[in-house]
C-alpha cells in the first residue's frame, strides 16, 4: 500500500505482500448483487480492529463497510490460512533484510500433566 488511504492503518509494503496471498473472490453463479468491498479495505478494516483491539462494533465508519462483512472475510482468510502465510513471509523478509534479532530468544515448553479432577 503505497501510503494511499489506508496507509495510517496498515504499514507500508504489507498489503502488497498480503494481496498475493489472499483467495480469489468467489463469483456469484446467478449474477447481480452488490459489488464486492475492495479486499484492501477489508484488509485494513481487520488489520484495524486486531491492532486496536476494539470489537467489531467499534469498527471505524470511516472504513464505510458492514462489520459483517470485515468478519466474514478474516474468517475465510484464516480458513484459507492466508495469516499463517503472511506471518512466514514477513518473518523471511525481515530475516533476510538482517532485521530479526535472535541472539537472545526464550522457548517455553512446560507441559503438566492434569491428574483427575484437576489435581496434579
Amino acid at each position: 500500500m503505497v501510503q494511499g488511504a489506508w496507509g495510517w492503518v496498515v504499514p507500508d509494503g504489507l498489503w502488497e505482500v498480503a494481496r498475493l496471498l489472499l483467495p480469489l473472490s468467489r463469483v456469484r453463479p446467478q449474477g447481480g448483487g452488490t459489488p464486492g468491498t475492495p479486499d484492501e479495505t477489508v484488509f485494513s478494516a481487520i488489520i484495524y480492529v486486531l491492532v486496536s483491539g476494539w470489537g467489531w462494533r467499534q469498527l471505524s465508519p470511516c472504513f464505510v463497510i458492514w462489520k459483517s462483512t470485515a468478519h466474514r472475510r478474516l474468517v475465510i482468510w484464516s480458513l484459507a490460512g492466508v495469516w499463517g502465510r503472511l506471518l512466514q513471509v514477513v518473518l523471511c523478509r525481515l530475516g533476510d533484510a538482517g532485521l530479526i534479532d535472535v541472539t537472545r530468544v526464550v522457548l517455553d515448553a512446560a507441559h503438566v500433566r492434569a491428574g483427575k479432577g484437576g489435581q496434579p
